[in-house]
């Protein structure tokens, strides 16, 4: 049996997606993908993720809401980290106002992948 998910990963690019699959699994840690926002919430009706992955320039994101659904769907509000391109400072500065836990530059996200990713999906501290 397949343990739930610690996180859940909202990004529509492949390879990016699987060098994060890979660097969980090889920290011992699971995150289902979601390629698409249907997929987003088939996955968080499957499982209460403690931390959530975001690329902010997926179409049709609407963060008030997606962050909404945790509230309303998780225990506890998951972790959001969420990643962008670092031109777009307008869309960062949107992602921390909406409440994001961390937002940074998609190169940074890269950068600190190996070494924040257990933390990126570790529940929040009290």
């Amino acid at each position: 049996m397949t343990p739930p998910a610690a996180g859940l990963m909202l990004c529509d690019d492949l390879i990016f997606a699987s060098k994060v699959t890979g660097t969980a699994r090889a920290a011992g840690l699971t995150v289902a993908v979601a390629r698409n926002l249907p997929r987003f919430a088939e996955l968080l009706a499957e499982t209460a993720p403690v931390g959530v992955l975001l690329d902010l320039h997926h179409d049709g994101l609407d963060l008030p809401a997606l962050l909404a659904a945790l509230r309303d769907r998780c225990p506890a509000m998951p972790r959001v980290t969420a990643f962008g391109s670092h031109v777009d400072a307008e869309r960062l500065k949107a992602a921390r106002e909406a409440g994001c836990d961390l937002v940074m530059a998609r190169s940074l996200f890269v950068k600190r992948l190996e070494a924040d990713l257990a933390a990126w999906l570790s529940p929040r501290s009290l």
